[in-house]
């Protein structure tokens, strides 16, 4: 009867042990199932589970433990899931689990926005166009980028306000500019700042979000997120802001 039951413990470990190693090819599915069972059996089965993943992994012929793909994954999805899973893992810092997420996010969009291999850098800025940015400084020296870049375009060159910026740096004989301190103290009770930033997902998507912020007050005054941008959503959310 002893042995009965230490060959059907022994069974059982295996079973758990071959079900964690199939996680990363079917980690989707298996989240899908913990969410779905109940909360008291749900704390217990993924305790369990995530201690024999890391026992399994302690037991592979190294000094250190080795993780494989397939345990990351499944790290940093019952991250998102299960609250205490911070108390079960043994093996690796929680930060550590957080950096897996955002180095497998970074390696994702780095592979879908490489580019054949060519000329780097920017092209240089062809001599007909410094010449009218020169002449312009020269003879409007208060004349700063936006200006200078806005007479550009209505003698139709195309060319953008940044590139004028770095042409007017060259200039040594300008007279200094208002700095920023100057204008935020002259203009802080009419300033808000619009700011767009993204957050990955553990889906390896991205939202964007859009901030409206007043300076004077340092108050949010509005903020929403979309995965899909477009112009009209963009200006809803500025509307909102601003008013």
């Amino acid at each position: 009867m002893a042995i009965g039951q230490q060959g059907l413990q022994l069974t059982s470990s295996a079973s758990i042990l071959s079900f964690a190693k199939n996680t990363s090819a079917h980690h989707g599915s298996f989240f899908a199932r913990i969410v779905e069972s109940n909360a008291g059996h749900q704390a217990l089965a993924v305790e369990n589970l995530a201690l024999r993943l890391q026992l399994s992994a302690f037991k592979r012929k190294r000094k250190r433990a080795v993780l494989t793909q397939g345990d990351r994954l499944f790290w940093v999805g019952i991250s998102r899931l299960w609250n205490g899973w911070r108390d079960a893992l043994v093996f690796v810092q929680p930060d550590t689990v957080g950096w897996w997420q955002r180095e497998r996010f970074r390696k994702f969009w780095a592979r879908l926005s490489q580019r054949e291999r060519g000329r780097r850098g920017k092209p240089a800025i062809a001599g007909g166009i410094r010449g009218p940015i020169l002449r312009m400084a020269a003879a409007n020296p208060l004349w700063r980028a936006p200006r200078i870049h806005g007479e550009l375009k209505m003698l139709g060159i195309v060319i953008s306000e940044r590139t004028v910026s770095r042409v007017l740096r060259t200039i040594r004989s300008r007279p200094p500019s208002q700095t920023w301190k100057t204008f935020l103290r002259n203009h802080l009770g009419e300033i808000v700042s619009v700011d767009f930033f993204t957050v990955p997902t553990v889906r390896l998507g991205v939202l964007f979000v859009c901030l409206v912020l007043e300076h004077r007050r340092r108050e949010v005054l509005h903020f929403n997120a979309t995965d899909h941008p477009t112009s009209e959503w963009v200006s809803q959310q500025n509307g909102r802001g601003i008013r």
